[in-house]
């Protein structure tokens, strides 16, 4: 199977935070470049690459990090009338929620539609704004409470709906690209090294809850350990309305950041790496660390020499979230060229600065 084909059936699936078991069974029956694949006890799936190189030292561990979770609704109350109350998972925009066709994992999977109050009877003050979240619910065409609790609890999970749909060249429109296109990423970087000897073992971690804190990566990086951390997350892809500081050139290769979350010598090694592979690339500079899965790897125990790589995406957090793949595969090059150039003398000089 190509993997821009698991990347669809990946986007389509379900996995809200805490709630990935599903994405982790699929991706352990569709790597087959994986020498050993193992999960932890929180669910990170971690897809172990072992090194080609003898060599009479330890072999260094590089470990790549993509989340695989997806924001996400879950179900806080039944209405007399059958309609569904919700709370969000995740940092979800409440304005992209109305009129969106969803699933509610009840008992058996319910499609359902988010609905409000229609403008004609709204007041002007309601037309002029977003309808708040507690003003939303999914009707799911029951008539009573009964009829639905026969089916829904509270806390059942809800996902949107929605298909990947293919756009002009290689660009494509999906929920959850953020981050399970940098799931791909990462098959297609192990992929790129399957006849390539590399002296690195190489960690590909699919971690869990990173929409709810970097609760996956948090604890992989302390199972595993990891001489050298790289996690691979959406950056803003260029659109119309923001500032082209803020954003990377969707179709022009990954960003590679720079800033306290990324140890200098890193930064200084993948740029030169994409330059000697004409790899294309932007710059990605950022003042402080939260938000992906490098911050819980960086300050893991005494400290791990991160590096973050972001695949530019626009509409984040929204059902239409869009990349070119050709950028996963840009991203994937880079990365197996800058594994594949890894010796131990590279990794002892990140002891010090």
């Amino acid at each position: 199977m190509e993997i821009k084909e698991i990347l669809v059936n990946l986007s389509e699936a379900s996995g809200v935070s805490g709630y990935e078991h599903n994405l982790a069974d699929y991706l352990e029956q569709n790597c087959p470049w994986a020498d050993e694949i193992r999960r932890d006890k929180l669910g990170n799936l971690i897809m172990l690459k072992r090194a080609t190189k003898v060599s009479d030292k330890p072999s260094p561990k590089v470990m790549l990090a993509a989340h695989m979770d997806e924001i996400g609704l879950i179900i806080t109350k039944i209405e007399e009338d059958g309609f569904l109350r919700f709370s969000t998972i995740g940092g979800i925009d409440q304005r992209v929620l109305l009129a969106q066709e969803v699933i509610v994992h009840g008992k058996e999977k319910l499609v359902g539609v988010i609905g409000a109050k229609p403008p004609h009877i709204q007041t002007a003050s309601e037309r002029n704004n977003a309808v708040p979240m507690d003003e939303l619910y999914i009707d799911i065409g029951y008539d009573t409470r009964e009829q639905v609790e026969e089916l829904v609890s509270i806390g059942d999970l809800v996902t949107i709906n929605q298909q990947v749909v293919k756009l002009n060249g290689s660009l494509m429109a999906g929920k959850a690209m953020d981050d399970r296109a940098c799931v791909a990423v990462m098959l297609e970087c192990l992929k790129a090294l399957e006849n390539v000897k590399h002296a690195a073992d190489i960690y590909a971690v699919a971690t869990v809850q990173e929409e709810v804190g970097v609760r996956g990566a948090t604890t992989s990086t302390y199972g595993i350990m990891p001489d050298i951390g790289i996690a691979l997350d959406v950056g803003h892809g260029d659109m119309p309305g923001v500032p082209e500081y803020r954003t990377i050139k969707l179709s022009g290769g990954p960003g590679i950041a720079l800033g306290p979350h990324v140890h200098p010598k890193l930064y200084e090694r993948f740029v030169k790496t994409a330059k000697d592979w004409n790899i294309n690339y932007t710059l990605e500079p950022a003042t402080r660390p939260g938000g992906t899965d490098a911050f819980a790897i960086q300050i893991t125990q005494d400290g791990i020499p991160t590096a973050l790589l972001s695949l530019p995406l626009r509409y984040m957090h929204t059902p239409v979230e869009t990349l070119d793949y050709e950028d996963v595969r840009k991203t994937a090059r880079l990365l197996a060229k800058f594994i594949s150039e890894l010796d131990q003398e590279f990794v002892e000089g990140l002891k010090c600065f």
